[in-house]
């Protein structure tokens, strides 16, 4: 029986589906934090320090008996850092560049043991090869309006995924979450993930 609140400091409904399919109870709190004022010139870096700022961020506003969830994912693609795109063109753009290749989507990760002050971060990277979809295909996918929502445009569980080949590493990292890490981290500050569990 879940004794203390998880509160995962995103609003990414792919993330919250990934922690309640995998046996917890959120609660989401957005951090507000300006992911613009990092430097974008290190993806590892810049993931696990707006992680980090998120999970603080919402630190502040939960009881102590909370754990917080920070989350904060880049796509690396020929040393460039893809967040979201701010445009349909711009997603357009992404997925020209990206089709038949690959990138890495990097995940950075923080947990938060609010009653100790304990924290520990983490970064997850995904290889992720693209397809081939043509330019129909592409044009029908963005008038989704998905691309706009998600780093790198593209997503593994919506409307990308046809276009998605294959994955090289932890399926969840690309959706959004890394649980195997989450695991490692909470245990990083004495939390039993089993714990958490509904």
């Amino acid at each position: 029986m879940q004794s203390r609140q998880v509160v995962l400091a995103s609003a990414s409904p792919a993330r919250l589906r990934l922690l309640w399919d995998a046996g917890f109870d959120p609660i989401v709190m957005v951090s507000g934090v300006d992911e613009d004022a990092v430097d974008k010139a290190d993806p590892v870096y810049l993931v696990e320090t707006l992680a980090v700022r998120k999970a603080a961020a919402v630190a502040k506003h939960v009881p102590a008996s909370s754990v917080v969830i920070g989350c904060d994912s880049m796509l690396s693609f020929d040393g460039d850092v893809m967040g979201k795109p701010p445009t349909p063109e711009a997603a357009r753009h992404y997925w020209q560049r990206m089709r038949g290749r690959s990138g890495v989507l990097v995940t950075g990760h923080c947990v938060i043991d609010v009653g100790s002050g304990r924290e520990a971060s983490g970064v997850a990277s995904t290889t992720v090869h693209f397809g081939t979809p043509t330019d129909d295909e592409l044009n029908a996918y963005i008038a989704t309006g998905e691309p706009m929502k998600v780093a790198g445009a593209f997503t593994l569980d919506g409307f990308a995924a046809p276009f998605i080949e294959r994955i090289e590493g932890d399926h969840g990292n690309v959706i959004g979450l890394s649980l195997p890490l989450l695991r490692r981290l909470l245990a990083d500050i004495d939390i039993r993930i089993v714990d958490l569990w509904r």
